[in-house]
């Protein structure tokens, strides 16, 4: 399959949820092919969010991921608190030191 009849497949594609934007070209000779998801929202609205982009670049295609870089934060830090949560239950319900039980009183 050649360059164009690929293109006009991505931009024919009838997949509601993933949106092709339009190819454009670099100076460098690169095409980018923009990749969105759309959601749909119960009051009828839509929502797009950036997916990542094809760079397609001496005929060789690459997928160029967005990355969420809040997102990301945002998990690190709920996973450092469900840690932190379990790791004060697992102490207050068994300490780490040994039981200290037992008549610890010397008789001469």
């Amino acid at each position: 399959m050649r360059m164009p009849e690929a293109l006009e497949a991505l931009s024919t594609e009838s997949d509601a949820d993933r949106v092709f934007g339009e190819p454009y070209q670099t100076p460098d000779g690169a095409t980018v092919i923009p990749v969105s998801k759309v959601r749909h929202r119960r009051d009828g609205s839509r929502v797009a969010r950036a997916l990542g982009m094809f760079v397609v670049k001496d005929g060789r295609p690459t997928w160029v991921p967005a990355v969420d870089a809040t997102r990301l934060a945002l998990m690190g830090e709920l996973i450092g608190l469900v840690a932190a949560t379990l790791a004060t239950v697992a102490m207050i319900r068994r300490p780490p030191w040994p039981d200290l039980r037992g008549d610890l009183s010397r008789r001469a």
